[in-house]
């Protein structure tokens, strides 16, 4: 490890997304314009699958969650990126690293459990549907969201509270655009050893554990979906898990990209890239996904403009 001048360390200094000044401006205004679809997006979907009536079921439960956690991690990391975009130093406080980094991890580990509850979900839905209402009752929906927010909490405040109660050597300078653990393990003066193994650990239980749960869960689909002799029943089986196959496939392919690949081929400007991907556009598609493909949202939508047009007019 460099050898710095051990200095007490009282903010940090965030590289940014590029250094080259002339793209400032278009990435500041693309990234804005993403972060407000996102949380737009989002909320919409929040507020629409608490006030329509038609969508309180546990699927609609699970997707208010996914918004809930994809607005959570998006915002964790967005608003302070793009403020460092109009700003000539890139810098955060000690304590708002902390804060960022904590929130940024209970969040992105909530989302992969509650992932795998909704592919649970269209498992009992289509394998078991006349004892889906029963199944998924409301308590084990709430414990099925309940159980990883607690279990991601406690991982996030032992993660970020053994990184920052460690000795950083004085050197401050962050090469990536929010706090993140892996680049700030780079600055510790002390043995990093324990916490790189807390968080291989936790990264191993977290991605493995959730992957196999939605790997088993969609087996178990298509081995029913193919037995099924209607063709249109087949068709309906599929629409239905269609938007969330589509978000595990790009949710757990970015992640797989950015964390399972040999540190040889690991890039700065690559593991960005992925970053941004994960961070902002994937909590932007994923209401977008939702709502163009299912029909069900949409009818809900319709739903609540025409409420809010005749309070209006």
């Amino acid at each position: 490890m460099e050898t710095h001048n051990l200095t007490i360390v009282r903010e940090f200094i965030l590289m940014g997304v590029t250094d080259r000044p002339e793209l400032q401006v278009p990435l500041f205004t693309l990234f804005l314009i993403i972060y407000v679809v996102s949380v737009m997006g989002n909320l919409g979907m929040i507020i629409l699958t608490m006030v329509d009536s038609r969508l309180q079921t546990p699927m609609y439960f699970f997707l208010r969650h996914l918004a809930l956690t994809d607005l959570g991690y998006s915002t964790a990391v967005g608003p302070k990126m793009l403020m460092n975009f109009v700003v000539n130093t890139n810098t955060i406080s000690y304590n708002f690293c902390a804060t960022q980094l904590a929130f940024f991890i209970t969040f992105i580990g909530s989302e992969l459990f509650i992932l795998s509850a909704m592919s649970y979900d269209r498992y009992v839905a289509i394998c078991n549907p006349l004892l889906y209402t029963v199944t998924m009752s409301q308590r084990l929906c709430w414990v099925l969201v309940a159980i990883p927010y607690l279990y991601c909490t406690f991982m996030s405040l032992l993660v970020t509270i053994k990184i920052f109660t460690s000795s950083f050597c004085g050197y401050n300078v962050i090469s990536h655009f929010y706090c993140e653990s892996l680049p700030l393990l780079s600055l510790l003066c002390s043995d990093t050893h324990d916490i790189e193994m807390i968080i291989l650990i936790f990264s191993a239980i977290n991605l493995i554990s959730s992957l196999l749960i939605v790997l088993v869960s969609y087996l178990l689909l298509l081995i029913t979906i193919l037995r099924m002799k209607s063709a249109d029943g087949r068709r309906k089986a599929f629409s239905t898990c269609g938007s969330h196959l589509t978000v595990v496939v790009v949710f757990y392919g970015t992640l797989i990209f950015m964390y399972v690949q040999p540190k040889s081929s690991h890039s700065s400007d690559i593991d960005k890239v992925a970053s941004i991907f994960y961070t902002l556009v994937i909590p932007m598609l994923n209401p977008l996904i939702y709502s163009l493909r299912n029909k069900d949202v949409k009818s809900a939508l319709q739903r609540t403009w025409a409420k809010i047009y005749d309070i209006f007019l």
